[in-house]
């Protein structure tokens, strides 16, 4: 598997954050890589730093999302920005390093719950 930076795509998310005013995700900590070669289902992926490694390597919090080319590539260009708007909505308020699950106590991560901000992010371009 190949790992590769993704500028442009760190771009949208930026304008995305900016757009939906979800100013508790530090575009500086988060880091966007498009991967070429998985075999797996999923269209993107948010890997996150936990407290125990936060720890032992001494830095801060950080994420990192993965957009696995072969699949994020054919979507259109509104499903890849749900898709992104997904990945960024399981980042914690507290930006801790920890990932809020798909059934969050204070919201759910789901189809319904992406739409309402996509369209936001929509109707805000």
């Amino acid at each position: 598997m190949e790992w590769i930076d993704a500028p442009d795509i760190k771009k949208r998310i930026g304008l995305i954050l900016k757009t939906l005013g979800l100013p508790h995700i530090l575009i500086n900590r988060l880091f966007v890589y498009k991967s070429y070669g998985s075999t797996g289902r999923a269209i993107a992926r948010i890997w996150s730093l936990p407290r125990v490694w936060q720890q032992a390597l001494h830095i801060l919090p950080h994420y990192v999302i993965e957009v696995i080319s072969e699949k994020f590539d054919k979507l259109s260009f509104g499903d890849q920005d749900r898709t992104l708007i997904h990945e960024l909505m399981h980042i914690p308020k507290t930006f801790s390093g920890a990932l809020v699950s798909h059934r969050g106590r204070s919201h759910r991560i789901d189809r319904r719950t992406v739409e309402v901000l996509y369209q936001k992010y929509k109707q805000s371009l």
